[in-house]
């Protein structure tokens, strides 16, 4: 075994230690069950951890991550976690949660190759080119990339409340809202988006299903 994955042995039993001290009973809890109140669609950039940047505990938050936090139409694994957690957890809340500085969404911005990832991008691509005008706008190289990011957390919020998913919960009668967030690397702070979708009377006529 390397000598890196022994310190993360180590360091677990550290921490299951303190964290059951701290909260007597907590495994036992958890290995009943789950009940989180809250789906994270989130990136996969390790600077920015679900449950940490919340201040919520293992078994509080039901959790996805990719490059961008991307919400794709053929995005099965995506999909599949949100029906779980829409069906069968029975959140109340998503959260659709970007980052300043994304490395994906700089990347979207290029002109250039960067392997298999450019088609995982592609949507990105286009919400910029929908908004280039807004973003070129900025002279400062950063504040469109923080931007882009913005608008991505905005189209991504949309993206959701699009799906089959959440208009069926939503018919069937369930509260569920959709929040955008982005956070901010530099200071740890979450700000929103003011994006929230409740209902599906708050969707385009156009992408309504039902």
């Amino acid at each position: 075994m390397s000598q890196n994955i022994q310190q993360l042995l180590e360091n677990n039993q550290a921490w299951v230690k303190r964290f059951e001290k701290e909260n007597p009973g907590i495994f036992e809890k958890l290995s009943h069950q789950q009940n989180p109140e809250y789906l994270w669609i989130g990136c996969s950039d390790s600077r920015v951890p679900a449950n940490t940047i919340v201040g919520l505990q293992p078994g509080e938050v039901f959790v996805h991550r990719n490059v961008a936090n991307l919400v794709n139409y053929t995005d099965f694994n995506l999909l599949s976690v949100l029906e779980y957690a829409v069906n069968v957890l029975g959140v109340s809340d998503i959260i659709l949660c970007g980052h300043y500085g994304c490395g994906g969404v700089m990347a979207a911005m290029e002109s250039q190759e960067h392997g298999l990832v450019d088609n995982w991008l592609r949507s990105i691509k286009d919400i910029y080119r929908e908004n280039k005008k807004a973003v070129d706008a900025l002279s400062d190289s950063k504040a469109q990339v923080n931007l882009l990011c913005e608008l991505n957390v905005k189209q991504q919020v949309k993206n959701l409340s699009h799906t089959s998913i959440v208009q069926n919960a939503w018919n069937n009668g369930t509260h569920l809202t959709i929040h955008g967030v982005i956070y901010s690397i530099e200071d740890g702070l979450l700000k929103d988006m003011q994006v929230s979708i409740s209902s599906i009377d708050e969707v385009d006529r156009l992408y309504q299903l039902v």
